[in-house]
């Protein structure tokens, strides 16, 4: 076997994983798929950890995740896809940030994980054993690489920032105690 067709092989097996990994991650957001909780229960959660409005917070992820995942599996408009994707596993590396590092405590390794997978994909490119290469790269130009993670760059700044700002200021109006409980009695 050559060695570009190793590399169009390893391509594929990390769009194959990642993006089917995004994509039913997705939709577990989206329609409840695989365990999931859907847009109610997901939304409910997204309201609990910050991101406002829920349901609206829920379907964005959903649909970055499931439309970003299965894009990039199918190795079309790969800079948009791989983009999107990492965005979606920014804001959910955000949530996960106060718990360290990895996912076995509840840290955003997985998140992280996925994000830089899908981001190096689309900037790496899919190969030839993808869609884009089946039709010309016409989704998959030089100039939609830094496009599209500087559209997404700004949307999920803006969308981390917001709950940022929320949970600034709902920790406000809380105050630390003074003294330990075992030193009051």
């Amino acid at each position: 076997m050559r060695r570009d067709d190793r590399r169009d092989l390893g391509l594929l097996l990390l769009r194959l994983g990642a993006g089917g990994v995004l994509a039913a991650h997705g939709t577990q957001k989206l329609f409840g798929w695989f365990g999931g909780h859907g847009i109610e229960g997901t939304g409910q959660f997204m309201e609990s950890v910050g991101y406002a409005p829920g349901k609206a917070s829920a379907t964005a992820a959903g649909l970055a995740e499931t439309g970003g995942g299965t894009l990039l599996a199918l190795g079309l408009a790969t800079p948009a896809a791989g983009a999107a994707a990492a965005g979606a596993m920014a804001g959910a590396a955000a949530v996960h940030t106060p718990n360290g590092f990895f996912n076995q405590g509840g840290g955003y390794e997985y998140a992280a994980t996925l994000g830089l997978t899908a981001a190096g994909l689309a900037i790496t490119g899919p190969g030839r054993f993808s869609l884009d290469h089946l039709f010309g790269h016409a989704v998959n130009r030089g100039w939609m690489i830094p496009a599209a993670f500087a559209a997404t760059a700004a949307g999920t700044a803006v969308v981390v920032g917001a709950r940022t700002r929320r949970l600034r200021k709902a920790k406000e109006g809380e105050q630390e105690a003074l003294f330990e409980e075992e030193y009051m009695e």
